[in-house]
């Protein structure tokens, strides 16, 4: 029996859990950049912690042609460079490095898979992987349907010796009618319980840690409601371009690429009602009733409470960029948006009335991802007669990316004999409490879909549902093609509209 020796700190994952079930990965699109810079770098770390299953094995498939022994090489020297650790571990990468084969061949070609079968069968025979397949589709999503077909024709959907799952990446879908039309194309070949629709987002640890804040804390979960809570905004801010995806882009824009899914996701975690219990379906169930709580935008509320811009040529960190028009393979007269914000409300009774604003852009002055909780501010009558002006409302921060952290923000009193405020903080950072390793972001996620966790995966009706949301906005912005594009600088915080959308209320975006 060939099984992986973990060496280094492998006694690490006794802490975290136990290693994966045995199985066999399989990524199709295994000579692309998804596979060499996050998904071999994250089973590394796994391995590094001793969560990697002890009888385990990757099956890289793709066009290029390669052998067991290319492919070996190739991502041996790819993890050299994509490790987010700070010491590399060769005993480790050894023992991983001999669990990997590969299959070239057409993804459209019957024998492809034929090949992948036979491999499989003398893999799990060297490995004892039992028969537990895992597919990951890290390739362009119009060929989801043609792979999961091919699988399916090929038997190894088949759950007879073993389980099979199938992990999708997003975008799942391009607009409502074609997530349903994907999810009919996927069903015919696999059940809802083998199917894996995947949000890295939701693998970084503040957004995992959102619920246990919540809900671990007894001081917070009280004032969580219309009650104490003014608005919350939901950023997710990009420094770089398109970075030469192009031809994605102007096919997705910002409103699929971010909204309809990351930041959704987000909102959902941080308006949910109470789970009876962490199991999945009571999480995932009750992210779908928020999700379905959110108020319908009608043509004309999409005109009020949405905007949209495009990036303009500019500066960041003094260097001149070129506008969106000016990318590769982007048109010169393109009404692709590059920023979106959206004002929404969430209908029940803990949310009623309360605004949530979510923008997302290219191009922005900082990569930031944050969530801020904005909460009632204090009655200022004591204050009346004192030099203080105004009370600052109290902010509760999740940083989300680069830097994960919690921050809160109150007003204390300036040392001297005047009645002066500052508004001070309390800041939590993980690196700085607790001994981690940075990761990827996808290692709880691979590991969650070898242990059989579907919590932070995405059912068919939730990704439905999140499609309606975003649907009334997409037609809108179709039929009605935007006059003013592009209507923001590279380097700034996105067009005129967007910081309007918060002025009418009174209120103001937070830049990171």
């Amino acid at each position: 029996m060939a099984e992986m020796k973990l060496h280094s700190e492998a006694a690490v994952g006794a802490r975290y859990g136990r290693p994966a079930d045995p199985c066999a990965i399989v990524i199709f699109g295994a000579s692309g950049d998804l596979t060499k810079r996050l998904l071999v770098p994250a089973l590394y770390n796994l391995a590094c912690d001793g969560l990697l299953p002890r009888n385990f094995a990757l099956v890289g498939t793709a066009l290029s042609d390669m052998d067991h022994e290319s492919f070996r090489d190739q991502m041996s020297k790819d993890i050299r460079q994509f490790t987010t650790r700070d010491a590399f571990d060769e005993r480790v990468w050894d023992d991983l490095v001999r669990c990997l084969y590969y299959v070239p061949g057409n993804f459209e070609d019957p024998a492809t898979y034929r090949r992948l079968a036979q491999l499989l069968d003398e893999v799990d025979a060297k490995h004892q992987t039992r028969g537990n397949h895992l597919f990951y589709l890290a390739v362009p999503p119009v060929v989801f349907s043609l792979i999961s077909r091919q699988l399916g024709q090929a038997r190894l959907t088949d759950e007879e010796k073993g389980w099979s799952r199938l992990v999708v990446e997003k975008p799942f879908g391009h607009d409502f009618e074609s997530a349903v039309s994907l999810d009919g194309d996927l069903r015919q070949h696999w059940q809802e319980h083998q199917i894996w629709r995947i949000d890295h987002y939701l693998g970084k640890e503040t957004v995992q840690n959102l619920l246990t804040f919540r809900f671990g804390n007894g001081i917070f979960e009280p004032l969580w409601n219309r009650h104490h809570i003014d608005h919350v905004q939901l950023t997710a801010a990009e420094k770089i371009g398109v970075e030469g995806r192009g031809n994605y882009y102007e096919r997705a824009g910002i409103l699929r690429d971010m909204i309809q899914n990351h930041m959704l996701q987000m909102l959902s975690y941080i308006a949910m009602e109470a789970p009876t219990s962490f199991h999945a379906d009571d999480i995932r169930n009750g992210k779908i009733e928020v999700l379905k709580a959110i108020r319908p935008l009608t043509p004309e509320g999409v005109l009020t409470n949405t905007v949209r811009g495009q990036y303009s040529g500019g500066t960041v960190d003094g260097n001149v960029v070129l506008g969106y028009r000016e990318e590769p393979d982007v048109s010169q007269t393109s009404h692709t948006e590059t920023f979106a914000a959206a004002k929404l409300f969430v209908d029940n009774w803990r949310w009623a009335g309360v605004p949530f604003y979510l923008r997302s852009g290219k191009r922005l002055p900082k990569r930031s991802t944050e969530v801020t909780i904005q909460f009632k501010g204090a009655p200022e009558v004591l204050f009346r007669d004192t030099p203080v002006e105004r009370l600052e409302a109290n902010k509760l921060l999740f940083h989300i990316q680069p830097d994960e952290g919690i921050e809160l923000s109150f007003q204390a009193k300036v040392p001297g004999p005047i009645l002066h405020l500052q508004t001070v903080r309390m800041h939590f950072e993980y690196k700085a409490a607790f001994e981690t390793t940075r990761g990827t972001g996808y290692e709880r996620l691979l590991y969650d879909c070898m242990i059989k966790d579907p919590t932070l995966f995405s059912r068919a009706d939730l990704v439905e549902i999140a499609w309606k949301i975003a649907q009334p906005i997409l037609d809108v912005w179709s039929s009605l093609p935007p006059r003013d594009f592009p209507n923001y600088p590279a380097g700034t915080w996105g067009p005129r509209d967007a910081a309007l959308l918060m002025e009418r209320d009174g209120l103001e975006w937070r830049n990171p």
